[in-house]
């Protein structure tokens, strides 16, 4: 019998073997992931999180394996004990070294099993050419609208034109993302990501029946270093003055209050962001960037307009990029933290009829506030000169004036913003009120008024009021119901007004 035993403890040791080279496939994916950047964490505590669940289940499995395994080799070691010793020798059929055989079996094929399903689980992401993961991610959006009067653009109103009202739905604010994790260089965890909808115009079909296709729009890129304090950065992205946007899911293409105090544009900048003091409290921030600020829609007629190539901006003539900086102080809970930023911002720029040259100009306080957990207050207030190409400025960042041939123009100075109250009534449901406003004084642009009464060029005030309910039954669908109020007033009109009642349904992936 002492064959057996032998027997018996070089099966357990083999099976304690095969126990721990699974406990050490099952830490190999966690030390995979504790090697991934910081940037997808998200999506390693869900991988950690199934891996976790899949350990537990096999541990389970062993646990009663080495119950079974015990117990049998009691009954070996019984089986093993003289009679003399007063022990009756138990019978020992053939069907029960079937049945340790079976069991046997089984359990390596539970274990090929786990190892097969813990691979696959180590394995799932995507990868680009450089063999990093790539995330594709984005929102299928659909909105419904109706306006109680004319608007410049029906899905997306920013301002009331009078006139008949209009009913509609699209699509076109749909969003998609790609999401990308690089190695690390010079010390620093690298990442980029862009972001486009389909509301970069519409192109019919050649054969005349009506069908649109809507273009892919860019709408914000990013690719940046990120080391433990600084960051550096090139993006195409909204101004360092205005870091937050109020919530809606019914105003996308355009985010909510554009043209109305948010000073949305996404222009091309690149900057560095650097952390110079860090307490239990919060951090001091210091970001700053140099960007090429577009020009806002045309207003007036520009000699090179209708010319066959591309003419460069404003900014652009200036041949100078614009400097922009901001301070602010960051509470380490960006869900339910303060925030407290002051910015400025400085861009040459030069005309291309006359040569003239002018400056854009704005300094911003930006604040985000919680009253309580649920309970929140954010928003922007801004004062500067030709904002036009930051989504203010009423369209506009100068006026001109031909005299004799020749056009004089006149910077219009800025002021406005936007605030936003949230309820969150626990984590599925939101409300959010919010309100905004973009002013140029009506004095410097009276004398240069065109006989349109209502357009772009007149618009001296914008304001908007919106109110929305937001609802996720789960982390994949959202519904919206929001209620806009568009006032535009003209210097060559009285104030129109506009209702806008909105519906959205997304579905992310």
């Amino acid at each position: 019998m002492k064959g057996n035993e032998n027997v018996v403890s070089r099966n357990s040791l083999r099976f304690q073997r095969a126990i721990f080279s699974a406990l050490l496939m099952l830490s190999a994916p966690f030390a995979v992931f504790a090697q991934e950047p910081a940037s997808r964490e998200t999506t390693v505590q869900q991988r950690i999180q199934a891996l976790t669940e899949a350990m537990n289940r096999l541990e389970a499995r062993m646990q009663e394996s080495q119950r079974e395994l015990a117990e049998l080799k009691q009954q070996l070691l019984t089986l093993s004990n003289p009679s003399g010793e007063g022990a009756a020798r138990p019978s020992f059929e053939p069907s029960d070294a079937a049945q340790l055989a079976e069991a046997v079996a089984g359990l390596r094929d539970t274990q090929a099993m786990h190892e097969t399903q813990i691979a696959t689980l180590a394995q799932t992401k995507a990868e680009s050419d450089s063999k990093y993961p790539l995330k594709l991610s984005g929102m299928i959006l659909m909105t419904g609208f109706v306006n109680t009067g004319g608007v410049d653009a029906a899905a997306t109103p920013a301002i009331a034109l009078g006139g008949a009202g209009s009913t509609g739905a699209t699509m076109q604010q749909t969003i998609l993302g790609l999401d990308a994790s690089g190695p690390h260089i010079f010390g620093a965890r690298s990442h980029a990501d862009l972001r486009f909808d389909l509301d970069g115009g519409t192109t019919g079909s050649p054969s005349g029946t009506g069908y649109a296709m809507a273009l892919l729009r860019l709408r914000t890129a990013h690719a940046e270093l990120n080391w433990e304090h600084t960051r550096a950065y090139f993006a195409l992205d909204r101004s360092l003055l205005n870091p937050e946007s109020p919530a809606s899911l019914t105003a996308v293409a355009e985010p909510a209050l554009a043209w109305s105090g948010n000073l949305w544009a996404w222009n091309p900048q690149v900057g560095i962001s650097r952390d110079v003091l860090s307490t239990n409290s919060g951090t001091f921030r210091v970001q700053t960037a140099l960007t090429d600020i577009s020009d806002p829609p045309s207003t007036f007629v520009d000699s090179q307009s209708s010319s066959t190539f591309a003419a460069p901006g404003s900014g652009e003539l200036s041949r100078w990029p614009g400097v922009e900086t901001r301070i602010a102080f960051e509470s380490p809970d960006e869900d339910r933290g303060a925030r407290f930023g002051i910015s400025g911002l400085f861009a040459p720029h030069r005309t291309s009829m006359s040569a003239t040259r002018f400056d854009t100009w704005a300094g911003a306080v930006d604040f985000l506030l919680p009253a309580s957990r649920f309970l929140q207050m954010s928003g922007n207030v801004y004062r500067g000169a030709a904002l036009g190409g930051l989504g203010a400025g009423a369209f506009k960042n100068s006026v001109a004036r031909a005299v004799y041939g020749e056009f004089y123009f006149r910077p219009l100075d800025d002021v406005g913003g936007w605030m936003q109250w949230k309820q969150k009534a626990g984590e599925r449901l939101e409300f959010n009120e919010a309100f905004g406003m973009d002013n140029v004084p009506a004095h410097q642009l009276r004398p240069y008024a065109t006989a349109t009464p209502a357009s772009y060029y007149n618009l001296a005030r914008n304001r908007t009021f919106t109110g929305n309910v937001i609802y996720s039954p789960s982390a994949y669908l959202l519904f919206s119901l929001e209620y806009r109020r568009i006032a535009s007033s003209y210097v060559t009109s009285s104030t129109l007004f506009n209702n806008v009642i909105g519906l959205a349904a997304g579905y992310k992936f």
